[in-house]
C-alpha cells in the first residue's frame, strides 16, 4: 500500500484488535509504562521547581541579593525547557521513524540520571561559580530527556486506546503526573519542616536520589512493551515516514502552532501555580510570607484533585468533544487568575492552599485530560510523534519555562505587585481560548490516517469500525 492510496482512503482498515486478550493485555502494559515515565518526570520537574522557588537560591546563586537569587534559580529552572524542543526535535524523530518504544526506554534513562546527579552536586559554598554551571547543565540533560517522554507517553496510549473510550484513557498514565508532583510535595513538605541546617546539609538531596529507583522501575516495565499497533501498521505498509523533520515543517506546521497555543495556559498555569505562587506566598515579597511547608500543601492537594479530575474530563470529552471540555478548562483559568492572585497577596495561609490547589486541579488539569488525547489526534500517522513533540515542548519554552522567571523577574522589579502575575496568567488563558476555535474536533479520529486534522475539513463521517463522528479528508 503506497502513501498515495492511503491518502486517497480517508479511512483506513483498522487493525482488529479491540477484542483481543493480548491486545488488553499489551494496553495494560502501555498504561503501567506510561504512568511510571510520566510520575518520573514530574516527580523530577516539581522537585526541580519546588527547589528553585525555596533553597536553590541559597545552595547555589548564594553570592546574590534574595530576591535576585530567586529569579536565578527560576532561570536555570527555564533551561531545562529551552532544552525540551531539542530533545522532542531529535527523540521525535527516532520515535516516527524507528518506533516509540526503544525511545521511551532512552529517554527515561538520560532524565532520571540527570535528577540522579543533582542530589550529588556540590553547594556554591563548596565549590564556587561551578556549582550553579554544573546545576545548570544536568538541567538541560534533563530536559532533554523530558523534551520527548511525555509525548511519547501520549502518542503511545492514544495508539493503544480503543476509539470510543480514547479520551479516557489516554488521560489514565497522567496521573502519573499528579503521583509525581504529589510525591515531589510531600517529600519536599516533610523535609522542609526540619531544622533547617539540616535541610540545607544534606535532606535536600534525598528526593533527588530517590529518583534512581523510579529509573529501574519504568526500565523493567518499558522492556516489556510491545510497539504500537498503527506504528506497526506503518512498518507492514512500509509508509514509515523517511524524514520526519520535512514532513511536520511543510504539512504539519499548522498543527504544531494550534498545538502550542492550546498549551500555553496549561503548561504555563501548572508552573505558575506550583512554583512561582510558592516563591510570591514564601519570599520576600508580601508583607506576612507564609510558612514554605504550608504553601507546598497546595501542590500536595491540587494533585490528588488532578488524580480525579484528569479521567473525568478526559472521559467528557468521550461524550462531548474535546474542544468544548478544553475551552471551559481554559475560560475557567481566564476568570481565576485576577481573584487568585489578589488572594494570595493577601499571605492567609488557608486560603493560599485553597487558591493554589484549585488552580491546580481545576483550572490546569481540566485542560490537561482533553488533552492526552486531542494532541495525538490532530497529527497524521506519519510524524505524530514529532508532532506532539514539537507542540508540547516548544509550548512547554513558551509557557512553563517563562511562566518561573519571567514571572519572578515581574515580582522583583514591582516591589511583589500580585496584578502583573494575575495579567499574565490570563493572556496565557487567552491564548489557550482562542486556538479552540482554531482545530477541528477530534473526537473518534482514525489515527491510521496519514493526513492532520487541522489541514482537512470539520465535515463529519463514519469511521468504518468506531460508529463515531470523526474528521473527513479535504477534497
Amino acid at each position: 500500500m503506497t502513501e498515495t492510496t492511503a491518502q486517497q482512503d480517508p479511512t483506513p482498515q483498522r487493525p482488529a484488535h479491540t477484542d483481543d486478550p493480548e491486545y488488553a493485555a499489551n494496553l495494560r502494559r502501555a498504561t503501567l509504562a506510561s504512568s511510571v515515565g510520566s510520575a518520573l518526570e514530574y516527580f523530577d520537574f516539581a522537585l526541580y521547581g519546588l527547589s528553585s522557588a525555596l533553597i536553590f537560591n541559597t545552595l547555589f546563586f548564594s553570592d546574590l541579593d534574595p530576591a535576585m537569587g530567586v529569579v536565578a534559580a527560576f532561570a536555570s529552572f527555564g533551561v531545562g525547557f529551552a532544552a525540551r524542543p531539542l530533545g522532542g526535535l531529535f527523540f521525535g524523530t527516532i520515535g516516527d521513524r524507528i518506533g516509540r518504544k526503544w525511545v521511551l526506554v532512552v529517554t527515561i534513562l538520560l532524565m532520571g540520571g540527570a535528577t540522579t546527579l543533582i542530589g550529588l552536586l556540590p553547594t556554591y559554598e563548596q565549590i564556587g561559580i561551578w556549582a550553579p554551571v554544573l546545576l545548570t547543565v544536568l538541567r538541560l540533560a534533563q530536559g532533554f530527556g523530558a523534551g520527548a517522554e511525555q509525548a511519547g507517553a501520549t502518542v503511545l496510549m492514544a495508539e493503544y486506546s480503543p476509539v470510543r473510550r480514547r479520551g479516557f484513557f489516554s488521560s489514565l498514565p497522567f496521573i502519573g503526573i499528579q503521583l509525581g508532583t504529589l510525591l515531589a510535595a510531600v517529600v519536599f513538605t516533610f523535609l522542609s519542616s526540619l531544622p533547617e541546617d539540616v535541610f540545607l546539609g544534606w535532606a535536600w538531596r534525598v528526593p533527588f536520589l530517590l529518583s534512581f529507583v523510579l529509573i529501574l522501575v519504568a526500565l523493567f516495565i518499558r522492556m516489556r512493551l510491545r510497539e504500537t499497533p498503527t506504528f506497526v501498521e506503518l512498518e507492514k505498509h512500509e509508509q514509515v515516514a523517511e524524514r520526519p523533520i520535512r514532513d511536520i515543517f511543510t504539512k504539519g506546521f499548522p498543527g504544531v502552532v494550534v498545538g502550542i497555543g492550546l498549551r500555553m495556559a496549561e503548561n504555563g498555569g501548572s508552573y505558575m501555580f506550583q512554583n512561582l505562587a510558592l516563591a510570591f506566598v514564601a519570599g520576600t515579597f508580601i508583607a506576612n510570607p507564609v510558612d514554605r511547608g504550608v504553601a507546598t500543601w497546595g501542590v500536595t492537594i491540587g494533585s490528588l484533585i488532578g488524580m480525579g479530575t484528569i479521567p473525568l474530563t478526559g472521559h467528557l470529552s468521550d461524550r462531548f468533544g474535546r474542544r468544548a471540555v478544553y475551552r471551559f478548562g481554559a475560560v475557567f483559568m481566564l476568570l481565576y487568575a485576577f481573584p487568585a492572585w489578589w488572594l494570595l497577596s493577601q499571605g492567609d495561609p488557608a486560603t493560599v492552599v485553597v487558591v493554589i490547589a484549585l488552580g491546580i486541579g481545576i483550572a490546569v488539569n481540566t485542560m490537561l485530560g482533553p488533552q492526552c488525547a486531542m494532541l495525538p489526534e490532530m497529527f497524521g500517522n506519519r510524524h505524530r510523534y514529532l508532532g506532539v513533540a514539537m507542540a508540547r515542548e516548544i509550548s512547554a519554552v513558551l509557557g512553563g519555562g517563562l511562566a518561573g522567571v519571567l514571572g519572578a523577574y515581574l515580582l522583583a522589579t514591582s516591589g511583589g505587585n500580585w496584578l502583573l502575575p494575575a495579567i499574565y496568567m490570563a493572556t496565557l488563558a487567552l491564548i489557550s481560548t482562542a486556538s479552540t476555535f482554531l482545530v477541528p474536533e477530534t473526537r473518534g479520529r482514525d489515527l491510521l490516517r496519514l493526513e492532520d486534522a487541522v489541514n482537512v475539513s470539520t465535515d463529519e463521517g463514519q469511521d468504518r469500525d468506531a460508529d463515531l463522528p470523526v474528521v473527513t479528508a479535504a477534497r
